[in-house]
């Protein structure tokens, strides 16, 4: 308890001086200052090298502030207080140069701290002439296993940033397809941005991926070598709400939120802090109009030995069961045998949505040919009513190989017709700021919800109006 209180003052301090603000900015500001160049002059003495113009600058980073992004993640789940957010100060330094600089390989963090690139701040009180008490700050050399306490303050040399942000300007240079991603945007503050996320585009690297969105994150952020940073996952083929944390404290609350979600709806919890609509055009019927699915999942080895899917069907082959609950409610049913429903997954499995509407609820999604390749066997496209809206009929090549257009139940060969239309979150960004404020009583009972809504892609919405048209 004394270290936390500790801990406190000096974090109200520093707010007080405006340093905490610089947590949302990883690269705030360089240590260009007088005194700042008091303690350049000391590192270059030290070292016995001449000055050199940038590699003598320095770049600062967010002073040392711990953090427990579990313990604020369950207070803010919970709407309680934040009284025990503080993390532990056991962290090292090379821990939190990733920490404010995920964008730099791990590779050249630890050369930098091999060539002993990286200092820390050391503060020493001197009586001046007039008796006045004035800080001199001088910068030390640190190792990659120092640990560090609250206020300290890391510094790299200022030219890491710069090569950064040219070798990203490098990389993304091609304006539509920046203005593509961006275009995508549904919402951003300091804190996050949700995207619509089109079907096809991988949400992860992996064989044979060029181009996913952890790999075109940077592209949302202009002239900043901080990534935002990828909280949850949505299937290739599945499109709708993606939400990504844009910066580091935000990103791991974020994560915490969404296990405390799984872990409260497993522990029959009424929590409804993070809540996800998804819309699917299944193939058949389900017996009930509404009702809850209860079923764990597995994974199992398939007869190629290499290849894995998931099943509700456990038995010898099967690994890592995982309990899996998800709500559902019919929207539509129609007379050509297929239904629109609404899914609520209260737990957040790999392919759950999918497996339990197969395995389930008897209902494959159109389009999966993963769980539902037998169903698709035969397989019947339906015919396009003259009343259909010519333009969902169009089709357009969109950057990164990406097609507009296609794949609704009129074609031989439909899309995954699955959607996350709706999420529901607390403001993440107040949440932050309320973390980093001077304020020792917080409270997240009032945080406010936010809601993002993203519109069917274009062949849900063209199955849509061809299932309309053939009730006509």
């Amino acid at each position: 308890m004394t270290t936390r209180m500790a801990a406190l003052l000096l974090l109200r301090r520093l707010a007080a001086g405006g340093a905490v603000a610089r947590l949302q900015q990883p690269y705030a500001g360089l240590a260009t200052a007088a005194s700042r160049q008091d303690a350049l002059d000391a590192t270059r003495e030290e070292s016995g090298q001449p000055d050199k113009g940038n590699k003598n600058r320095w770049m600062e980073l967010p002073p040392f502030a711990p953090v427990d992004a579990a313990a604020a993640a369950r207070a803010i789940f919970r709407g309680q207080g934040g009284d025990e957010i503080e993390g532990s100060s056991n962290s090292t330094a090379i821990r939190w140069v990733r920490r404010c600089c995920p964008d730099l390989p791990a590779s050249l963090v630890q050369k930098l701290f091999r060539l002993r690139k990286v200092k820390k701040n050391a503060v020493t009180a001197e009586t001046s002439s007039t008796h006045a008490s004035a800080e001199q700050f001088r910068l030390r050399r640190v190792s990659a296993k120092d640990h560090l306490l609250p206020g300290d303050t890391l510094f790299l040399p200022v030219n890491i940033q710069e090569s950064s942000v040219a070798e990203k300007a490098r990389k993304f240079d091609n304006r539509n397809e920046i203005d593509f991603l961006r275009s995508l945007e549904i919402y951003k503050d300091k804190a996050i941005i949700v995207v619509n996320k089109p079907p096809g585009m991988p949400v992860q690297g992996g064989v044979g991926i060029k181009n996913s969105i952890d790999v075109l994150a940077p592209m949302f952020e202009e002239n900043s070598s901080d990534a935002p940073r990828l909280v949850h996952r949505l299937d290739r083929d599945c499109s709708g709400v993606l939400v990504l944390g844009r910066t580091q404290l935000s990103a791991s609350i974020l994560h915490a939120i969404f296990r405390e979600k799984t872990a409260d709806a497993l522990a029959d919890g009424t929590q409804q802090v993070l809540q996800r609509k998804y819309v699917a055009l299944v193939m058949g019927t389900p017996r009930h109009p509404k009702g809850l699915l209860s079923a764990p999942l597995a994974k199992v080895l398939l007869q190629d030995g290499k290849s894995e899917r998931l099943t509700v069907r456990a038995g010898p082959n099967t690994t890592s069961v995982q309990d899996a609950l998800t709500e559902y409610r019919v929207i539509e049913s129609c007379p050509q045998g297929f239904t629109w429903l609404e899914l609520f997954p209260l737990t957040g499995r790999k392919h759950q949505l999918r497996v339990h509407c197969a395995e389930v609820l008897g209902t494959p999604i159109v389009g999966d040919y993963k769980y539902g390749r037998q169903a698709h066997q035969d397989w019947t496209p339906l015919p396009v009513s003259q009343t259909v809206d010519k333009e969902l009929l169009r089709k357009q090549r969109l950057p990164f190989g990406l097609v507009l257009g296609g794949g609704s139940i009129a074609e031989q060969q439909p899309q995954l017709h699955l959607h996350c239309k709706q999420m529901m979150l607390p403001d993440i960004s107040a949440a932050v700021q309320g973390l980093q404020s001077e304020d020792a009583d917080r409270d997240f009972s009032d945080l406010e919800k936010l809601s993002f809504v993203a519109p069917l892609p274009l062949h849900m919405r063209l199955s849509w109006e061809v299932l309309k048209s053939v009730d006509k």
